[in-house]
């Protein structure tokens, strides 16, 4: 049972939870998405699912059926910690905590939220995708509301970011001590979130003017990002380096990961979209190249990541140990991010250029690091949920008599 009426306690960074549910379902699309057929349709829908589904029983129509219901199962997760998050959330703004969160630094873990709605909007369209026939039909219809979908969560971002700005370029008296983490990366995160959604309508809509506003809208939250994450990053490691990383916030390293994927996905989306309306050439050996950049840095930080973590003895004090918070869910994106980009590096850059044959040992070998990383991240994910989110058990079994 989830906890409840946490008030003063509460932390935004809990919406962190539905996140990673979230990212979690559309991990598990990616499956039918590059390995069903789909040509024609640049995403896989109902209609190429069912036949396989209704047809010979096969490994692959049971592989097929087990990724479904696990999109089924995180995408209700990620609905039920929302709600929960949204609850919670409006009981925490009643309370002085919230009134000194948005007057410190730590006002900018508000950026959670939109980033959270973001994911929301993505997962609703995943679910339309795969459940319902005849989706595909009607969607130049979608487009134009997920455009507005993502506009309002946009327009939410900036409010909050702005407000920070502000009070803190106007007023000044920011504490630095406090600021040796990559934590307020949360808000680039958002805005990268945001920009992958706005690329979606781009790529896949045959409206010229629906392609053009998605476009022009992502680039504006994609170059917005790229920015911050520049001056985030240079200050972020400069104040690490003089004070030392602050044990809670050293998850924060991680944040790099799902921020490339966002903007790797976004690029490669927009390329699609100025091929399909525009009749821009494409050439996916440039995919290929800029693909096995980012994964190279991915590696990178993660590499340096789980090194600071294991000597500040995060995973056993946060993880398997009592000092789980909700800044322990930052964990989950992290290995999300470094799948899903994983699965595009190799379909739309070793395979699609011809690197790598589709269905040969290879592909499956190179698929398989990745595929151990979404388990591991499943793994944390229900873990933290029941250790971080649940009521203790004792407290369970007192209420119980």
């Amino acid at each position: 049972m989830l906890r409840r009426n946490l008030g003063e306690s509460y932390n935004p960074l809990f919406f962190l939870a539905p996140l990673g549910a979230g990212g979690l379902a559309v991990s598990f699309f990616l499956y039918p998405m590059f390995l069903v057929d789909h040509q024609g349709v640049p995403l896989v829908t109902f209609e190429h699912i069912w036949p396989i589904l209704t047809g010979p029983v096969s490994l692959g129509s049971a592989l097929l059926g087990l990724a479904l219901l696990l999109v089924l199962f995180f995408a209700v997760l990620h609905f039920r910690l929302l709600v929960w998050n949204l609850r919670e959330y409006r009981l925490f703004r009643c309370t002085p905590a919230f009134e000194r969160l948005r007057n410190s630094n730590d006002e900018i873990a508000l950026m959670a939220i939109p980033l959270t709605l973001a994911m929301t909007i993505n997962i609703l369209f995943v679910l339309g995708a795969l459940f319902v026939p005849g989706l595909w039909t009607v969607v130049e219809w979608l487009f134009p509301m997920a455009l507005v979908g993502f506009a309002a969560v946009g327009v939410y971002a900036l409010k909050i970011l702005t407000t920070y700005f502000a009070r803190t370029l106007a007023q000044g008296n920011v504490d630095f001590s406090t600021n040796n983490s990559l934590s307020p990366m949360i808000a680039i995160f958002a805005l990268a979130m945001i920009a992958v959604g706005f690329a979606a309508p781009a790529m896949m809509s045959q409206t010229l003017v629906t392609m053009m506003m998605g476009m022009l809208l992502s680039l504006f939250f994609f170059t917005s990002a790229a920015l911050l994450a520049v001056i985030k990053l240079v200050h972020g490691f400069q104040a690490m380096m003089i004070k030392g990383i602050r044990e809670a916030a050293s998850p924060s390293l991680w944040i790099v990961i799902p921020i490339l994927t966002l903007m790797g996905i976004t690029w490669v989306r927009l390329s699609y979209g100025m091929h399909h309306t525009l009749g821009q050439p494409m050439d996916h050996t440039d995919i290929l190249v800029f693909g096995a950049g980012i994964v190279s840095a991915q590696i990178l930080f993660g590499l340096i990541g789980y090194a600071v973590m294991q000597r500040l003895g995060y995973f056993r004090d946060y993880v398997r140990g009592p000092k789980g918070d909700a800044g322990t869910f930052t964990l989950i994106c992290p290995g999300v991010a470094f799948f899903v980009f994983g699965l595009f590096f190799i379909h739309l850059g070793l395979i699609a250029s011809g690197v790598v044959q589709a269905g040969s040992w290879v592909h499956y070998t190179l698929m398989a690091p990745f595929v151990l990383v979404q388990a591991k991240t499943v793994l944390v994910m229900l873990h933290l949920k029941r250790h971080v989110l649940h009521e203790p058990a004792a407290s369970t079994a007192t209420a119980t008599r």
